[in-house]
């Protein structure tokens, strides 16, 4: 069933544990992601990145995702990531996604919180999600230099934009780390203590370890984002793949159907 993001986290944050959000790119996808959490009977967010629309478009993409939350056994909230451009969070928002991302991020303070007051004014009664901080990798565009959260401007932030969750950045990143990823505990920590109600989400999730995961969930992260991950099983089934497409097809919904449910048992 399609539902809001508020509906999956606050239940999550006042409990202090995970949920996974996935983000798709195609059919097989978003049956994979899917089909993993109806397995589990878990409630997820399923995902789109705006820099993934040239190659996914949103035009195509959107309806698919709705109608699958909607038919889904489970709860799936369906969110726009790192959205920036406003034609693509108005295209969003009128297909029926429940959830915005505005990633301000790269902007200085004053502006990144004026561009997201000004999402929050438009879309009043959609679930809103904010970051402070640059995450290292890339989300489909060029690499990005790490930057943790400041902990005083995430709360300025949180404080003054109106956004319902805040992303931050804690050693966290996008695309596949080099070794194992060490979390910044202490910057989160001091975070936590300044937004003691805040739901928090850690973005860049593949390869992060469970156990650092459930650290983080008992700091108030509540939503952990995982792209990489799902495109990987992706490629390698179809790289794999034998016979006809229909049976490459359903190859690549049952590879991201066995990494998304490793990962949601590991939340």
């Amino acid at each position: 069933m399609l539902v809001s993001p508020r509906d999956i986290l606050l239940p999550a944050f006042a409990q202090g544990r995970l949920v996974g959000a996935f983000n798709t790119g195609n059919l097989e996808m978003t049956r994979g992601i899917i089909r993993a959490a109806e397995q589990l009977q878990t409630p997820i967010l399923l995902q789109i990145a705006e820099k993934r629309l040239p190659h996914s478009p949103l035009h195509l993409m959107a309806p698919m995702m709705v109608a699958a939350a909607q038919q889904a056994s489970i709860p799936v909230a369906v969110q726009l990531d790192h959205g920036e451009c406003p034609a693509i969070i108005e295209q969003a928002a009128q297909a029926g996604f429940t959830g915005l991302m505005f990633d301000g991020s790269h902007m200085p303070l004053h502006e990144n919180i004026a561009r997201t007051q000004a999402v929050r004014e438009r879309y009043a009664e959609l679930w809103l999600e904010g970051e402070v901080g640059v995450l290292g990798g890339s989300e489909g565009g060029p690499e990005a230099e790490a930057l943790h959260t400041c902990s005083a401007q995430a709360e300025q932030y949180a404080a003054e934009s109106g956004c319902d969750c805040l992303a931050v950045s804690i050693g966290n990143a996008h695309g596949l780390y080099q070794g194992i990823p060490k979390l910044n505990f202490a910057v989160l920590e001091e975070i936590r203590r300044r937004l003691p109600d805040m739901p928090l989400i850690l973005h860049g999730g593949t390869g992060i370890p469970a156990c650092d995961l459930q650290r983080a969930a008992a700091l108030g992260i509540c939503k952990v984002n995982i792209a990489t991950a799902s495109f990987a099983a992706l490629r390698k089934a179809a790289a794999a793949a034998e016979g006809d497409y229909f049976a490459m097809s359903e190859a690549m919904v049952q590879a991201v159907c066995d990494s998304t449910l490793e990962i949601l048992q590991s939340l």
